[in-house]
């Protein structure tokens, strides 16, 4: 991978992972925060559903004990002496006593008569001494008439403790008690009695149970003390209840929320405080299992985001390769300018492409000081690829002046020479081209350099672009035929042979040569009618479209006449035939300039008669040279000679000899058909589609071969058979005749007497006759 492609791709990567890993973090702890209030909140309603459980709870203990204070059969026995004779209004008072037990969740309840010394539960009727004192001196000292205290227990000495675990030794607070001073004086005033309703801290720390069993509740009393929690909470918890008791006093606020850390774990702390008692309500939950419903949350949000990446990975990938076309297109092109030069030092792409293009400009620079040393090569090649039209010519102007050309002209035309027939000069026919190039110094050292392009030797002939200042075509023709005249007489006069020019039509654009040089090819080819030594201008030939369609006309027919002749292997004919094709192709007004074109073609249809013979053109033509050599005739003698020697003796030759062997096989093929199968219905025809040849053909063949036609030869073999029949069996002439493919038994005798002078009957009586 390219060092720019990287680059691309680590870019993109970035600019589509980046935000989308930053919004990843930033959804994730949003959605987390919110998580976290949602269940805080739920927590802190479940804090305070759970406060007004309790506080209905004490609530009802209180409105109750102030009914049963209230009520008829308190005060009467308020007033009495109990003992054990009194078990009538003792049962009575602790039927109501039973009856507050029902109302809310009571454990105990007390009826302590100071005055009388009595005490009344629910159990038993107890005197005072009997009881512990302490916790009713503790209770009678209290200020408040109606308050709430903890104990550990019951408060008899002879009454069982709790069994459940929070009677152990380390817990306190297993009971909590609503005392109300009886009567409810001012709180100078001393009691006599106390009304003591006992619940204990079991049911209300199952009232502190959370339903989603995620927090941990607990109440603290007015001084900070978790005073129904076991000892090991209150320990754990030290910190935090310390912390919620100075929040509320330093802010007011009655409820909140915080982070804290209990026994090396961070937790989430919620509280209320209770306006009904002063209590304060805590609830603790773990963190991790406020933010567990996170963990979703962060898998979808992590899942979400991979998706992104990989899309954009993926689009990264391809949107990379995509925009890194182009520089990798530059770069290979870059090191294909330098292909000695790698970047194995993994240099980046552009930098690499500076250096190539620096290293071209300097390449280009060298090289333009080796074309001005090679100019007059450029020139020449330059002329020729005008003619070739491998170069355009619209960059005239940049083309003079980078070669030296001439410029301003105002027309242009184009001279080919061609040299004559070298047979009776001193030169041979491989000093052709040697000899044109002689001609094209010549005509360089002739011709200013204001007057011509450069000289070039192009197709067997030599070649010169004209110009000419005027722009007028009369003008310009005249000077190029003054020109030509001028270059035929150098000829002549420095190397003594005769030679033609063909001229084409004057031209402005640079773009206009390769047609140009195609019209003074055409212009040349007129030497094959006027002969040699001429100078032809293609103004003089360019109207003769009309002609020359009649005369292709007459060409094609003639074609026809001497392929069918060729067929008849009749030499003398064709020979004549194609001298009067001659005469019409090198007519005045022929197809000068499609001569040889036309000559290829009948040569092509004559080797199509060999080649349907089964002939190929390797048995006709030593190679390719015979066909080249085609090209290159100029006369009309050395066209006839090489027709007659190279084409038509030849195939005529090879032609004669296959049809005598072909004719054998044809009349023995037919033959064997009538000898096998004289007894059906067989005709010319049917031979024909059996040998798949012409009828007529085979039909000339057959008669030129047996000197019958094919219709006596198959009658008179049906007769012999016949005779032979007549001869050698028993059977009647009509089967004899059905034998030998005659349906029609008058036809068969009319053709057995005509052949033997007698009729079937009249022979094989002859035969009996003999015989006896």
């Amino acid at each position: 991978m390219g060092t720019f492609k990287s680059k691309i791709l680590i870019y993109s990567l970035l600019l589509g992972s980046f935000p989308t890993i930053l919004i990843g973090f930033f959804s994730y702890f949003i959605a987390a925060k919110d998580v976290e209030e949602k269940v805080n909140e739920g927590n802190m309603h479940l804090l305070n559903q759970t406060r007004m459980r309790v506080e209905q709870v004490l609530d009802s203990m209180q409105r109750t004990a102030l009914q049963f204070e209230n009520s008829s059969l308190l005060k009467s026995v308020m007033d009495s002496k109990l003992s054990g004779q009194d078990f009538i209004k003792v049962r009575e008072l602790m039927k109501e006593m039973f009856n507050l037990q029902t109302q809310t969740i009571l454990n105990q309840v007390y009826v302590v008569n100071l005055k009388h010394e009595w005490v009344v539960d629910l159990n038993s009727l107890i005197p005072l001494e009997g009881m512990n004192k302490t916790e009713f001196d503790r209770y009678l000292d209290t200020n408040d008439s109606i308050f709430w205290a903890a104990g550990s227990g019951e408060i008899s000495q002879t009454a069982n403790l709790e069994t459940d675990h929070w009677n152990s030794p380390e817990q306190t607070a297993t009971t909590l008690r609503l005392v109300h001073k009886i009567p409810l004086l001012s709180k100078n005033a001393s009691p006599s009695g106390i009304l003591i309703l006992q619940i204990t801290a079991k049911d209300i720390r199952s009232m502190l149970e959370p339903v989603n069993l995620r927090a941990s509740q607990y109440i603290l009393n007015e001084q900070g003390d978790a005073f129904l929690s076991p000892v090991q909470d209150r320990e754990a918890y030290r910190t935090i209840n310390g912390e919620v008791s100075a929040r509320i006093q330093r802010s007011g606020v009655l409820q909140g929320a915080f982070h804290a850390e209990s026994e090396g774990k961070k937790v989430s702390v919620l509280y209320a405080k209770s306006d009904y008692n002063g209590w304060t309500y805590v609830s603790v939950v773990s963190l991790d299992k406020v933010t567990d419903q996170t963990g979703n949350i962060a898998l979808i949000t992590a899942a979400a985001c991979f998706g992104i990446i990989v899309t954009v990975l993926i689009a990264s990938l391809f949107g990379s390769r995509r925009m890194y076309s182009p520089i990798r297109k530059l770069h290979e092109f870059a090191t294909n300018v330098q292909p000695q030069k790698t970047d194995d030092n993994r240099k980046d792409e552009f930098e690499f492409i500076r250096e190539s293009l620096t290293s071209l400009a300097v390449s280009r620079n060298q090289l333009d000081k080796q074309m001005k040393s090679q100019t007059a090569h450029l020139r020449e090649f330059y002329v020729l690829k005008l003619f070739t039209e491998q170069m355009s010519g619209v960059d005239d102007q940049y083309a003079s002046e980078r070669y030296g050309f001439p410029t301003g002209w105002g027309s242009l035309g184009v001279l080919q020479l061609e040299l004559d027939n070298l047979q009776q000069t001193r030169f041979q026919e491989q000093d052709r081209e040697l000899l044109l190039f002689a001609v094209s110094n010549i005509v360089a050292e002739t011709l200013p350099e204001e007057a011509r392009f450069c000289p070039i030797v192009l197709n067997h002939s030599q070649v010169t672009l004209l110009t000419c200042k005027e722009e007028s075509a009369e003008s310009g023709l005249a000077l190029f035929y003054e020109t030509a005249q001028h270059i035929k007489a150098r000829v002549q006069e420095y190397l003594g042979l005769e030679c033609s020019i063909g001229i084409s039509h004057p031209f402005k654009r640079l773009s206009d040569a390769k047609r140009a040089y195609k019209e003074s090819s055409r212009a040349l080819k007129l030497r094959f009618i006027l002969g040699s030594n001429i100078i032809v201008r293609f103004a003089d030939i360019e109207n003769q479209s009309n002609a020359e369609k009649t005369v292709y006309t007459k060409l094609r027919l003639l074609e026809d006449q001497m392929m069918l002749a060729m067929e008849e292997r009749q030499l003398e004919q064709v020979e004549q035939m194609f001298q009067r094709y001659l005469d019409e192709l090198l007519c005045k007004d022929g197809f000068h300039q499609e001569h040889h074109l036309l000559l290829l073609q009948l040569a092509s249809r004559t080797m199509g008669i060999a080649q349907e013979q089964g002939l190929s053109m390797q048995q006709v033509w030593n190679g390719e040279e015979e066909l080249k050599h085609l090209f290159r005739l100029q006369t009309r003698t050395e066209i006839a000679s090489w027709f007659h020697s190279s084409l038509f003796k030849p195939v005529i030759g090879i032609l004669e000899d296959m049809a005598d062997k072909q004719f054998v096989n044809i009349t023995r093929r037919i033959v064997e058909i009538v000898q096998e199968q004289y007894d059906q219905d067989i005709s010319l025809e049917y031979c024909a589609a059996v040998m798949n040849f012409n009828p007529a053909y085979i039909s000339r063949v057959f008669k030129k071969e047996m000197g019958v036609s094919f219709s006596e030869y198959i009658s008179e073999y049906r007769m012999n058979i016949a005779k032979s029949l007549l001869a050698t069996t028993e059977m009647k002439v009509s089967e004899i005749g059905r034998k030998v493919s005659y349906t029609n038994i008058s036809a068969f005798i009319r053709t057995f007497r005509r052949t033997f002078g007698l009729t079937p009957g009249q022979y094989r009586e002859q035969l009996h006759s003999k015989e006896g």
